[in-house]
């Protein structure tokens, strides 16, 4: 995929928060294609180091971060290895952080990956495809409790034990081992009735998709130890895009503010992209922004 194709969300409003035009060293922990990091450095950023465990999306980002070569570090791994990273680089501290939560362009629409029903390709959906196992793998192995609480809970599939019990009866025949066929088992497993909004397979593949790359797995912890992370006056910004992820944000980030006098949490309410990104940029409808500042 072209990066210049890939559009990165709410950056003026990432970048009204961070203020990187005050110089100093950023963090930004999904860097993916490069778009906020590109921006992050065009705004004033002395240096940025840029995380990201989707190794395809790197390579691409380090061609169109070639002009800013001497300024940017990017490193293939998983943002909850933030304070590992800095302290390999005997860093304590830094001037801002940022955190896209969301699933790039490349990774719903590379041929291959296997996030979207949209074409029939390999069941994978990991977005580091030199670890862990595939979708293909858990709905293979998972017992019909477990994949059905993770569609529930992931998915907020409503139908969780219907989907989950139609995969095991499908898997007896044969491995569900392409995005089609699960879209297809999931369609016949949910009923619906006249126009809907969305399809019926979504729920089951974001569940999945979350599942696979662990999204949530240690996420208050990460959003703790990036926040202790920054110097006095510095900010954090986290995008998300789901429910459940802007819940632990918000919750974590509340919890911070409110255990002492050393954070303070500059978004009561998420930012949201405005009428003209969603116009131009569909994805973005579902981004929430919320930031945190250092005070002590």
């Amino acid at each position: 995929m072209d990066a210049a194709r890939h559009e990165p969300v709410m950056v003026e409003e990432v970048l009204a928060l961070l203020m990187p035009a005050r110089r100093g060293l950023f963090v930004d922990c999904t860097s993916g294609l490069g778009g906020h990091t590109a921006a992050l450095l065009s705004a004033g950023a002395t240096r940025v180091i840029g995380l990201d465990r989707d190794g395809d999306a790197l390579a691409i980002a380090r061609e169109r971060l070639a002009p800013f070569a001497d300024r940017i570090e990017l490193v293939h791994t998983d943002y909850r290895e933030l304070s590992k990273v800095l302290d390999q680089r005997h860093i304590d501290a830094v001037d801002g952080i940022l955190a896209d939560l969301g699933v790039s362009s490349m990774q719903l629409e590379g041929e291959g990956r296997g996030f979207s029903f949209r074409r029939d390709e390999p069941l994978d959906m990991r977005m580091d495809r030199t670890q862990g196992p595939t979708a293909a793998d858990l709905i293979a192995e998972a017992d019909e409790t477990d994949l059905a609480n993770a569609i529930f809970q992931y998915g907020e599939e409503r139908r969780s034990r219907r989907v989950a019990r139609a995969i095991v009866h499908a898997r007896r025949n044969a491995r569900i081992e392409t995005t089609g066929v699960l879209a297809d088992i999931v369609r016949r497993a949910v009923p619906t009735r006249g126009y809907q909004r969305i399809d019926p397979a979504t729920r089951t593949f974001q569940a999945l998709r979350i599942w696979v790359n662990r999204e949530l797995d240690g996420l208050d912890v990460f959003l703790g130890e990036a926040a202790r992370r920054l110097l006095a006056g510095a900010r954090f910004a986290v995008i998300t895009f789901h429910s459940l992820e802007d819940r632990i944000v918000k919750h974590t980030f509340r919890a911070l503010a409110a255990a002492g006098d050393a954070w303070r949490v500059l978004t009561r309410k998420p930012v949201v992209p405005g009428d003209e990104e969603i116009a131009r940029n569909p994805r973005a409808r579902s981004a929430k922004l919320r930031a945190i500042e250092r005070l002590a």
